[in-house]
């Protein structure tokens, strides 16, 4: 499968990102275990406004990513989740979320909960 060409786009399309219950907890988990320092850079970082809390603007990639939601690995390769700088890879059926949606990372969910 061909990759998206993301970067440079600052995390633009990073958001905003609905989670489920489960994916909350995944993330939880990896936010515990990483490093308090890491942890701190991440949070400290400036981003784009409704970009995800979890953009690592600094290295541009996700700062989460063994533990992203699934609407984020889904990302550029349905056709309601088209990536702007390549919206030809985007050929897969519109992704329907499966699980109930509980919130919004950068909205509902900010650092505060982690």
């Amino acid at each position: 499968m061909e990759q998206l060409p993301c970067k440079g786009c600052k995390g633009l399309c990073c958001g905003p990102v609905s989670i489920t219950a489960k994916e909350l907890a995944k993330i939880k988990k990896k936010i515990k275990s990483m490093p308090a320092r890491l942890r701190t850079n991440l949070e400290k970082q400036t981003r784009y406004h409704g970009t995800c809390i979890f953009y690592d603007v600094e290295n541009d990639k996700c700062g989460i990513y063994s533990a992203r939601p699934e609407v984020c690995k889904r990302f550029g390769y349905h056709k309601n989740l088209a990536c702007f700088r390549n919206p030809n890879l985007a050929i897969s059926d519109p992704y329907v979320q499966e699980d109930e949606k509980i919130g919004v990372l950068s909205i509902d969910f900010t650092w505060k909960d982690f």
